[in-house]
């Protein structure tokens, strides 16, 4: 099974270090960008599976790359927890808003953080399985349609060939 990677954005290096050593233990792959345009290059050149997010940085801020990688499809479905020192409830619905999937308030607790991190791997895990049963209900429906046309056509031969009734 292949293991779950998570991007951690941060312009503080102790953060950066100090999450990275929580979630190393806890088996997953961790990357690193200390700032919004480095973890911008990085998510678009190799998708992780979900994104810790601080939202005060210089140059491009949490926001700002949130809204970014939401706006691309090949980004836009990973999910975005922002970690974030500010505790207004104006900067929490604007993460909400751009579409952060959860907010952690600094200083965090690491076990916290675990537990947010493992239920959105969880919800994304679900809504995989849920994309791949609608494909399926899809395919299943083009097929029921194919053979329907194919029956009329069927019908229609018959009829033309005088034949009402088939005894099966």
């Amino acid at each position: 099974m292949e293991k779950t990677s998570i991007l951690i954005v941060d312009d503080k290096p102790e953060n950066l270090h100090l999450l990275s050593d929580v979630l190393l233990a806890e088996d997953y792959v961790v990357r690193q960008a200390i700032n919004g345009n480095m973890a911008l290059k990085s998510v678009v050149f190799e998708q992780p599976d979900i994104i810790l997010l601080d939202i005060k940085m210089p140059g491009m801020d949490g926001f700002e790359l949130c809204f970014r990688l939401k706006e691309l499809p090949k980004t836009k479905d990973i999910p975005v927890i922002f970690l974030s020192a500010q505790d207004d409830v104006v900067s929490k619905l604007k993460a909400f808003d751009i579409g952060g999937v959860d907010y952690i308030t600094k200083p965090f607790r690491f076990q916290e953080v675990l537990i947010r991190v493992s239920r959105q791997i969880e919800a994304k895990k679900q809504q995989k399985e849920l994309n791949s049963c609608h494909k399926k209900i899809e395919e299943l429906e083009t097929l029921t349609n194919i053979l329907a046309d194919k029956l009329e056509q069927a019908r229609l031969l018959l009829e033309k060939a005088g034949i009402r009734e088939i005894a099966l």
